[in-house]
């Protein structure tokens, strides 16, 4: 059955004082019913006849509880991205990088590039130190408030 005919019976039974309304097209079967146990505009759809005994033997997967690994937190000063854009180490397609893993920086170097909406922004560190960590790939898009670099 087609979702804007569902739409237009739930409408139908909302705004009227039908209580409860049964639609059967071919082997699609629709029940709504209105009432103070059940949350108005609540639909209940029943597989065909066919498909009920079908499935009805059918056992219920049981949850499986996976670990999940927590990255561990880098140490140092994390620089995290201050728009949504394209993140370039570069200034130019095989031009050097700005910063390497490993490299010496001050306060005010540019680190990196982010591209948003045909605009270069350059991103300057906040902090001298070494960079200990380079957390995103070339090219990779990125979100305001992500983190790229962490700088011990």
């Amino acid at each position: 059955m087609d979702l804007r005919k569902l739409k237009t019976l739930i409408d139908l039974v909302a705004e009227s004082d039908i209580a409860e309304l049964e639609v059967t097209e071919g082997e699609s079967k629709v029940r709504i019913v209105k009432s103070s146990a059940i949350p108005q505009n609540q639909m209940v759809m029943m597989q065909p006849q066919g498909m009920q005994q079908h499935y009805a033997g059918a056992p219920a997967p049981a949850p499986v509880a996976a670990p999940v690994a927590v990255p561990a937190e880098p140490t140092g000063h994390i620089v995290k991205s201050p728009m949504v854009g394209t993140f370039y180490r570069s200034s130019a397609p095989g031009s050097a990088a700005y910063v390497d893993v490993g490299s010496n920086i001050k306060e005010g170097e540019t680190l990196c590039i982010i591209e948003a909406m045909k605009l270069l922004n350059e991103i300057d560190s906040d902090v001298s130190g070494v960079v200990t960590k380079i957390l995103v790939e070339n090219g990779q898009p990125v979100e305001f408030g992500q983190p790229l670099f962490v700088i011990g």
